[in-house]
């Protein structure tokens, strides 16, 4: 666990950064809209603080632990600090939730979208939307747009890498079920077998310690890495999104939740006022511009 900056900016006063216009600079357009609620719910109409949730007048939302920044401050989702903590609260808001009436719970990454039956009415974890993960669980429409990129210490030759080519010989360690560790094997395809960690901690550990060559993670967490926790190291480049499509984190549900539409309407409903453009603006907006490794 590690101290987390009130807002990223004051985490690294002093330091020169570019605002990240082209990816985190804007606000998140939706993929797709999440499949409608099942059959079976109909008369759902998301009526304010009265939805079918685990526990009656509550809305248990859920995430990792330790949660990490810019995505959560001081690992204490409950505070509303950070991205995701004040995407969760602005959810609860819209559907009806005062902040008294949420109950946080800590589940771990790869369970959040695993097959099964969920103990959550919502899970905020910087889940990528796939169509693999859609066969086991829900998606709300995409509340942040991401790319991936690639971390490594300074002066080394990692950190010298200029395109993909260049990644390929360098043992590349990512945590495991991301969107990271899927860009390493199927978008770098190194000649070594990915380093695979079961918390980012432990992956951050890794290339501090020169375990690995680098470390695939999403932006925004690469730029909290490099500017507050592996200081020696720095951003070597992002990828291009694959296909076209942008990389979206969405809300994870029950494969067939009666609140998918709910939550879907409320993420949609953020966008299009302006609130999750204000929260990213608030905890996201400094990062650097990094290359685009081809």
């Amino acid at each position: 666990m590690h101290p987390a900056p009130r807002v990223l900016r004051r985490a690294v006063a002093g330091a020169t950064v570019a605002l990240l216009t082209t990816v985190v600079g804007c606000a998140p357009q939706p993929e797709e809209k999440a499949a409608a609620a099942p059959s079976g719910s109909t008369g759902n109409t998301c009526a304010k603080g009265k939805l079918a949730t685990k526990t009656s007048g509550k809305l248990t939302i859920a995430t990792d632990e330790p949660a990490y920044a810019p995505w959560f401050r001081d690992d204490e989702p409950a505070n509303g600090e950070g991205f995701e903590s004040a995407v969760a609260y602005a959810v609860a808001e819209q559907l009806g939730y005062a902040k008294s009436a949420v109950v946080w719970q800590s589940v771990p990454f790869n369970k959040a979208f695993a097959p099964g039956e969920k103990t959550f009415d919502f899970d905020i974890n910087q889940v990528s939307i796939s169509d693999e993960r859609k066969k086991a669980v829900d998606f709300s429409s995409g509340y942040y747009d991401v790319r991936q990129a690639v971390v490594a210490l300074k002066g080394t030759k990692a950190a010298r890498a200029t395109s993909i080519a260049d990644l390929r010989g360098l043992e590349l360690g990512a945590q495991v079920g991301t969107t990271s560790l899927n860009y390493i094997d199927d978008v770098v395809k190194p000649t070594r077998a990915a380093a695979v960690y079961a918390k980012n901690d432990q992956a951050k550990s890794a290339l501090k310690n020169g375990q690995v060559d680098a470390i695939v993670t999403d932006l925004p967490t690469a730029f909290y890495i490099t500017a507050a926790e592996v200081t020696d190291a720095r951003i070597v480049g992002q990828f291009e999104n694959r296909g076209g499509t942008p990389e979206q984190f969405g809300l994870v549900l029950d494969k067939g939740s009666a609140l998918t539409a709910c939550v879907t309407d409320a993420v949609d409903t953020l966008r299009d006022n302006g609130t999750l453009a204000r929260i990213e603006q608030q905890w996201l907006s400094d990062a650097v511009d990094a290359p685009v490794l081809k």
